[in-house]
């Protein structure tokens, strides 16, 4: 019985620092860009998206469909940060140790 005790203890702890990071990844946020920085987009760790600046120079009425790829890439370029913070935290939670391939957690 010792050994489940410090395992739901272990278990307990292991949700505390889950909640802990969940609520990190709610307050950090990124930066993605594209062309070359004239379209950014600031993005919070739970893909909510913050701000988006476009330099008036690249605004063109004859081809919306390039600030739209603009935006999608930029978009794209914050949820690989993301996704890549993301990484660095849960190895810093499992010790390193590589979590099964399609095992989610929460966030």
């Amino acid at each position: 019985m010792k050994n489940l005790g410090q395992m739901m203890k272990q278990a307990q702890q292991m949700q505390a620092r889950m909640t802990e990071m969940q609520d990190e990844m709610e307050a950090h946020e990124v930066e993605g860009a594209s062309g070359g920085g004239m379209v950014k987009v600031r993005v919070s760790g739970k893909f909510d998206l913050r701000k988006v600046t476009i330099d008036p120079t690249i605004v063109d009425p004859e081809d919306p469909e390039m600030l739209e790829d603009l935006v999608a890439a930029a978009f794209n370029d914050a949820k690989g940060k993301i996704d890549a913070y993301k990484q660095e935290k849960m190895a810093e939670l499992t010790g390193g140790l590589p979590l099964p391939p399609g095992f989610k957690l929460p966030f």
